[in-house]
């Protein structure tokens, strides 16, 4: 899935000669903190609260404010894991899309990106989580695979985390079976580090306490 595909029409853009004030409503409208700037097609940057909170009269236009907007974006190429990359590493509520030619697309808000991840990350599907933790030198995808295939299941998704400064990771794994201890049973036998495994229901129970976190988080 790439950027364009995660489009939304939640948050339409604003004009230089808009005031500043009007961003803060939109802000607060759409709880958001940050709102695209366009001049025609043209992108011209991320107007944020904090910009229009430093300024000693907000009742001006976003043109005469002389703000300097920085111009975070992700190309409509792009991967969903660049998307998520960008909103993360710059700490955005939105981020602008762009064509090969830096035309304005529209933009990508957190709350709309959370959702297509949950629907794409087989959350929804029925079975079980397993996270397995590892030296890095030991991960093998596919041996992983044989394991779970091996006790008539499948691997749904999976994904890696591990920190810069260490030499292990975890592995999650999503599994179409609710029964996992044939599964777990093997690990075992296998000798992997098994920590953590979750069934169905409280897999979705785990999931929907971090969303209504984060959602809270984001005054949604």
């Amino acid at each position: 899935m790439v950027a364009l595909d995660l489009i939304t029409d939640e948050v339409p853009p604003l004009k230089l000669s808009e005031k500043c004030t009007k961003a803060l409503h939109w802000m607060e409208e759409f709880r958001v903190n940050h709102i695209p700037v366009v001049d025609g097609n043209e992108y011209m940057g991320l107007i944020s609260d904090d910009n229009i909170f430093d300024l000693e009269n907000p009742e001006v236009s976003i043109e005469k404010s002389k703000l300097i907007l920085p111009v975070p974006h992700v190309k409509s190429d792009q991967h969903i894991y660049d998307v998520m990359k960008a909103i993360s590493d710059l700490q955005l509520t939105l981020v602008p899309v762009l064509d090969n030619d830096n035309n304005y697309l529209g933009c990508i808000t957190v709350p709309h990106l959370m959702e297509l991840v949950v629907n794409t990350a087989s959350i929804n599907e029925p079975g079980g989580i397993i996270v397995l933790e590892m030296a890095q030198n030991d991960y093998s995808l596919t041996e992983i695979a044989q394991i779970v295939e091996g006790n008539d299941s499948k691997i749904l998704s999976s994904y890696i985390t591990s920190a810069s400064d260490s030499t292990s990771m975890e592995v999650t794994i999503k599994v179409n079976t609710k029964d996992l201890g044939g599964i777990l049973q093997t690990f075992n036998r296998y000798d992997y580090r098994i920590s953590a495994s979750y069934s169905e229901d409280r897999f979705k129970e785990d999931v929907k306490l971090r969303y209504d976190a984060l959602m809270k988080y984001l005054n949604i």
